[in-house]
């Protein structure tokens, strides 16, 4: 079964999180993760410049120790990093002590102050831990381009049918993901339909997209 939105439940264990954005209208917030990746990571930055748009990239620690380039092309264009752990770790399979420490670990190849929890699972004691620290980012519309069994169409639709005025939208950066097969088109249909990508001013420390 597949899931486009977090549940209730999840909504309201972390009402902190970050799942839509308010009171800008009919924004929509584009994100990235498990990047970066020297064959994704450049073309989807390509795609972005040339609509002049900004988008936050949920990177993993070892992907970023190993490509410090491809970060400092994302941050060069105006883009934000955030940090996706060391590993993908799932948190609902590790203790909460090694789920904090692998998130550590991450920060200085990616940030110490934004934080996506890799598969959306992570513990109460987790959120807990980590919020003193990160704002904690999570997703309004997932449209499963990590799937091939799923494929671009499907997501495409999903978006459209889906967004809403603020929806964080969660797409991926890595080989596989169907995200650059629909993304231009689907940023022409949003458009279309008067919405416009930004992420929170407030992620940035002030600045916007």
């Amino acid at each position: 079964m597949r899931f486009f939105r977090p549940g209730v439940l999840v909504r309201l264990l972390y009402p902190d999180a970050l799942f839509r954005m308010s009171g800008d209208g009919k924004s929509l917030c584009l994100t990235f993760d498990d990047g970066p990746d020297p064959q994704s990571t450049p073309l989807l930055l390509r795609l972005l410049a040339g609509r002049d748009l900004r988008a936050i990239f949920f990177c993993t620690g070892a992907a970023a120790e190993k490509y410090p380039g491809l970060i400092s092309l994302i941050r060069a264009g105006g883009h934000l990093i955030g940090n996706h752990g060391y590993l993908h770790l799932d948190g609902w399979r590790v203790s909460c002590a090694r789920y904090v420490e692998n998130a550590e670990r991450a920060a200085p190849f990616t940030s110490a102050r934004l934080f996506r929890p890799p598969y959306g699972h992570l513990s109460p004691a987790q959120f807990r831990r980590l919020s003193k620290s990160y704002k904690i980012v999570f997703w309004d519309i997932m449209p499963y381009d990590f799937d091939s069994r799923f494929g671009p169409g499907n997501s495409l639709r999903t978006l459209m049918r889906l967004i809403r005025p603020g929806a964080v939208i969660v797409l991926h950066d890595r080989p596989g993901s169907s995200a650059l097969l629909f993304l231009e088109e689907f940023i022409d249909l949003a458009e279309a339909e008067g919405y416009n990508f930004k992420f929170p001013s407030y992620l940035a420390g002030g600045r916007s997209c």
